[in-house]
């Protein structure tokens, strides 16, 4: 363990400047080659999936090819987006939910960026990856352990990459974190936690009549996320959202690059958030409909997750409470402590080293020491970044996944770690169910773990 994480500390010191990341992107064909631009298509180009399209639509070595999506509504602003960029116009596949099939099947596409409803993310990305389109996958949970299986064998069956695109992991205090932690400024890790703990009332229930966040609706009378996003709390119980505050802890830790997840344990608080909203919106009242509904899901889920090397890590989906917006990261380890209280900025959190700061029982605003390590890709892209989603998160993401595929190297979050992440929902949920029952987490690496190396932020080349 102490080779390894020597190997660490000095790769991250050497790396930035200078590539790191050794492997193919397209093992799956010989015959691919960047030539001037990469030409994406897009499933689902609602208002997360445009957020996609304007970054993409900046850029000079992109060409969006399609769009693919039954709403004429998102499809139009898509359109209008390319429009004020002085970009063609897409293709529009909107027949139906399964007309996407036939924008997987163009010869003029290399890739595709996926953002449509969580239980779609299996079939499409799968049939993206038999069609040969290497896919940007947006972030969820899994329905069932098995989907998470499914998408390992389509990757090792065709070879053809899958990105997973969690954007916490480019949040800049955290990007800041991570090389304090290569740096071995935390010494050696012993503990994590993270979430998703947003009030999200008013995307659950939404009517999209007089504003986006308001209304009581869901399902067939929702608007956005109302019409999907709901069902899953009135028929899940369990870490419904786990990439965001488990993809950054995950990094930190080298999970599936010399550490692995072994084992979780999962508990739920009771339901009453979202009957409360109900009843107590103007548009509600006990009378409404929705105020019969059972919800299934609890308000606060909480998580442990064991890890190979002996850290643990604790999850919190907290999501139909009145709060306001904290992912309440916290990175722990012999020698220092960080805890995030807030959005994401450089002094939003609290910070302690008792050596270096010769003191012992104070906090530290987490400001001058961030700033002061500051990740090399932010100091690179702060200017490209300024205006992106999440703060500039969303740049990142986006960025990656060109620039992988013009270098021809492999993406830093893949195929296993997509799978090892959406597998939480869904062993949450029988841990949930078997009274807080330890379940094992599968090697979805089938031991590759042991020997692949960390590359994420590994350089500042993109």
């Amino acid at each position: 363990m102490t080779t390894r994480r020597n190997f660490i500390k000095t790769a991250a010191m050497a790396s930035f400047g200078a590539l790191v990341l050794p492997n193919s992107l397209f093992a799956y064909s010989e015959n691919f080659r960047y030539d001037k631009k990469i030409r994406v298509g897009f499933i689902g180009v609602g208002f997360r999936g445009q957020e996609h399209v304007k970054l993409l639509a900046k850029r000079d070595d992109v060409e969006i090819i399609a769009f693919a999506d039954p709403n004429k509504i998102m499809l139009a602003r898509s359109q209008k987006i390319l429009k004020d960029n002085n970009k063609p116009a897409a293709q529009e596949f909107s027949n139906g939910e399964h007309d996407y099939k036939n924008l997987l099947k163009l010869k003029n596409i290399d890739a595709v960026v996926i953002a449509t409803p969580w239980e779609w993310h299996l079939t499409q990305g799968v049939e993206a990856m038999r069609n040969k389109k290497i896919v940007g996958m947006e972030v969820g949970g899994a329905m069932k352990l098995e989907d998470c299986w499914e998408f390992v064998k389509a990757y090792e069956e065709t070879k053809v990459p899958i990105f997973m695109m969690e954007n916490v992991c480019y949040r800049r205090d955290i990007m800041a974190v991570l090389n304090m932690v290569r740096k071995g400024m935390f010494g050696e890790l012993v503990h994590g936690r993270g979430g998703y703990q947003h009030d999200l009332r008013g995307v659950l229930f939404n009517d999209g009549i007089t504003a986006y966040n308001s209304g009581v609706e869901f399902g067939a009378k929702g608007f956005s996320e109302a019409k999907w996003r709901t069902e899953h709390y009135v028929k899940r119980n369990g870490e419904l959202y786990p990439t965001h505050g488990l993809g950054p802890v995950s990094v930190m830790m080298n999970v599936n690059r010399g550490n692995r997840l072994t084992r979780l344990s999962s508990f739920s608080s009771k339901s009453l958030g979202l009957h409360k909203y109900i009843v107590e919106h103007a548009k509600g009242g006990e009378n409404h409909p929705n105020a019969k509904v059972k919800f299934k899901q609890g308000d606060v889920v909480t998580t442990q997750i064991a890890c190979e090397n002996g850290e643990t890590i604790l999850l919190t989906h907290d999501t139909s409470l009145q709060r306001p917006y904290d992912l309440g990261f916290r990175v722990q380890g012999t020698e220092g402590l960080w805890q995030d209280f807030g959005s994401g900025g450089l002094n939003q959190g609290h910070i302690y080293f008792e050596k270096l700061m010769n003191h012992n029982d104070q906090w530290d605003n987490s400001e001058k020491w961030l700033s002061e390590n500051d990740h090399p890709m932010w100091k690179k892209f702060e200017n490209k970044a300024t205006g992106a989603g999440h703060g500039g998160m969303d740049f990142f993401v986006m960025n990656t996944f060109i620039e992988c595929i013009k270098r021809n190297i492999e993406f830093p979050l893949d195929v296993y770690d997509l799978a090892t992440l959406y597998s939480i929902t869904p062993l949450s949920e029988e841990s949930i169910a078997k009274g807080g029952q330890v379940i094992d987490i599968p090697d979805f690496t089938k031991g590759q773990w042991k020997n692949r190396k960390p590359v994420f932020g590994m350089t500042d080349e993109f």
